[in-house]
């Protein structure tokens, strides 16, 4: 079946839309990456039925407890996503998972589901989350919390930017989940608070994040005091010649899950906004943001300071805005997020690492304001939108 693509005008530009290292860390991709901006510009598939899928399970047919079961049921799961039909089986069966996919595709509960099921046939059992922001790890907690209320199981969230004296306080009770950031786990493992030996289940998410933010020596050092016999879960949105190098180090044959598609979703509509010669950039943001359909916007910049410089012109220009970036502190950073969520404001600008992994329903518009540093990072911005088969829009400044 065909589908509707644009591909812009091929043209060079003075200064190269991406390069390495302009968020201070190594973003991916190749040394001096340099793509055209017609890549920006593709039309939302019109026709859902494409690559339609078929589950091969039901929720009610995975062999988990009956409780878990009804969690899951009455938090609106009914028919599994891609990702969640492929791994529940293979992980129920306690075999390593390599899964390949993109972001926004129910992951989170692909792995959460069977290893809930794990703790309730064994108590006794930990489970480690690794993952390279502290937003992604609160959002699995909260997950997590979701599915086991009433069951009895606990976790606790290890993350920078948070008290570690809380964190130390809640490591002296039995935690069957414990989840954080590579930085903070690795600090309270050399504090003796996180006792390694006792997992006998990772999750390694957003693997490909991890070492771009430069987390590699971290994760080998967690993954170096834990237990040879484990089950290991490798999530990434892509697989580089480093993610395999770091998937035949860490895991043991395992099962490896592609449900990756395409770079880009296929239901976000991107396209570019050329700034005209003698046009201010913020004038331009202005009037789109004045239009109705502009409803609920993730606007990314390239630097903290920029963001949050940008946020309060947008504030003073009468919008209800918010930044989130790394800056700020962690309860600053949870607060503006829940007036986003919640449609309490209208725009949230962001940096791309504090933006990694947010799954915020509803966002009508994302805008590249600033150019991404790869193809990558752009392919993480616009898949904030267009999530749980809605319809989005993603729109790249380029001046």
């Amino acid at each position: 079946m065909q589908t509707r693509s644009f591909r812009g005008p091929r043209r060079s530009f003075h200064k190269p839309p991406f390069r390495q290292g302009r968020f201070g860390r190594k973003s991916g991709g190749n040394a001096g990456e340099r793509i055209d901006p017609s890549r920006f510009v593709n039309k939302a598939i019109i026709t859902e039925e494409v690559e339609h899928f078929v589950p091969e399970h039901a929720f009610q047919d995975f062999k988990v407890d009956q409780r878990l079961k009804q969690a899951v049921i009455s938090k609106g799961y009914k028919t599994p996503t891609p990702i969640q039909d492929r791994a529940i089986p293979h992980v129920l069966s306690g075999a390593d998972v390599v899964g390949i996919a993109n972001t926004g595709t129910g992951k989170t509960a692909a792995f959460l589901v069977p290893l809930i099921n794990k703790i309730l046939l064994n108590p006794k059992e930990q489970v480690l989350i690794i993952v390279p922001t502290r937003e992604l790890a609160l959002q699995i907690e909260q997950e997590l919390k979701g599915f086991t209320r009433g069951m009895r199981i606990f976790s606790v969230c290890c993350v920078g930017g948070a008290s570690i004296g809380r964190q130390i306080e809640q490591l002296r009770y039995p935690n069957q989940f414990v989840i954080g950031t590579p930085g903070r786990l690795k600090d309270l493992i050399n504090r003796h608070m996180i006792k390694l030996a006792g997992f006998r289940t990772l999750v390694l998410d957003e693997a490909d994040r991890m070492l771009d933010m430069g987390f590699i020596n971290d994760m080998r050092f967690v993954m170096a005091g834990m237990p040879k016999e484990r089950q290991t879960l490798f999530f990434s949105a892509t697989l580089s010649h480093d993610i395999e190098r770091l998937i035949s180090e860490f895991l043991r044959e395992p099962v490896r899950i592609s449900v990756k598609t395409r770079d880009t979703a296929k239901n976000v509509d991107q396209d570019i906004v050329r700034i005209e010669h003698g046009r201010n950039k913020l004038d331009v943001l202005h009037d789109l943001l004045h239009q109705s359909e502009f409803s609920k916007v993730l606007i990314f910049g390239r630097t903290k300071h920029g963001v949050e410089k940008l946020s309060k012109m947008l504030a003073q220009r009468g919008f209800k805005a918010e930044s989130i970036h790394g800056n700020k502190n962690q309860s600053k950073r949870q607060q503006a997020l829940k007036l986003f969520k919640d449609s309490h404001i209208q725009v949230l600008v962001a940096t791309d690492v504090a933006a990694r992994g947010l799954d915020i329903a509803d966002v009508s518009h994302v805008i590249n304001y600033d150019l991404p540093a790869t193809y990558d990072d752009y392919v993480h911005r616009i898949g904030r939108t267009g999530r749980a088969n809605k319809r989005g829009k993603a729109l790249t400044f380029i001046e």
